[in-house]
């Protein structure tokens, strides 16, 4: 299997993603709007399952769930609603997602090192170094 496919599908609907948020209008609760991506999510996620699993039981697939699928409800909303009021607040589309992509990456380094035990190698301490930066740069 290609392992660059998800990689693509993530900067493509990453994309529509900060365009659709930008683009939501200023008249509409964010939440509000939200809602109804969540419905067409919900159906576009059981089309797909049905879709690449021809004989799927999405029942039975349910059985499997633990806390990570609930938890990552309220954390889509937090990212979504998030990024819509990023932009409704007035960040430029391609510096508020630069600002939160560096600090996540930062973040996420000491997540790996301190939940997975992944290696803080002197490479990610540089990258560190220029995301923050870079972060200075963006802020002027």
């Amino acid at each position: 299997m290609n392992i660059y496919w998800p990689i693509a599908l993530i900067v493509i609907s990453n994309i529509f993603y900060n365009i659709c948020s930008k683009q939501t209008p200023d008249s509409i609760n964010p939440l509000a709007s939200l809602t109804i991506t969540y419905i067409i999510g919900a159906i576009t996620s059981g089309v797909m399952y049905f879709v690449l699993n021809r004989d799927g039981n999405l029942l039975r697939e349910y059985n499997h769930l633990n806390w990570t699928a609930f938890v990552l409800g309220i954390a889509i909303v937090g990212l979504e609603a998030g990024s819509i009021y990023m932009y409704k607040a007035g960040w430029n589309i391609n510096s508020g997602q630069l600002l939160y992509s560096s600090i996540l990456a930062i973040a996420l380094i000491f997540v790996g090192y301190f939940l997975y035990h992944e290696v803080i190698t002197w490479t990610k301490v540089v990258g560190i170094t220029i995301c923050l930066i870079g972060l200075v740069f963006i802020s002027k």
